[in-house]
């Protein structure tokens, strides 16, 4: 887990958290006013984090309808949700119009 420092802090001590990022792999959230404003990682973790695939900059339902791609056969899937879903007894289920 990520400790958190103040801008403050990590100017102070910015050589003792580098190492400690460095040579202990720990983690730190910058803040200002108690609101992140940047992290310090290693550069292990950095090169992880680029070489992840981006999502188009897809969020929220955008997002989901391209991960539909996904799915050779999306209908199928959407169907077998609802057979299910029904089969559950914990919960009802609506049917679509």
């Amino acid at each position: 887990m990520a400790k958190r420092v103040s801008v403050a802090e990590a100017k102070r001590d910015f050589s003792e958290l580098t190492s400690r990022v460095a040579l202990q792999k720990e983690r730190y959230i910058i803040e200002r006013r108690g609101k992140a404003v940047a992290a310090l990682v290693n550069v292990d973790e950095l090169r992880q984090i680029e070489a992840l695939p981006e999502k188009n900059g897809k969020r929220g339902l955008l997002a989901a309808v391209g991960a539909w791609e996904d799915y050779p056969r999306p209908n199928k899937f959407v169907a077998d949700l609802y057979s299910a879903r029904r089969k559950s007894k914990d919960r009802r289920v609506q049917r679509l119009r």
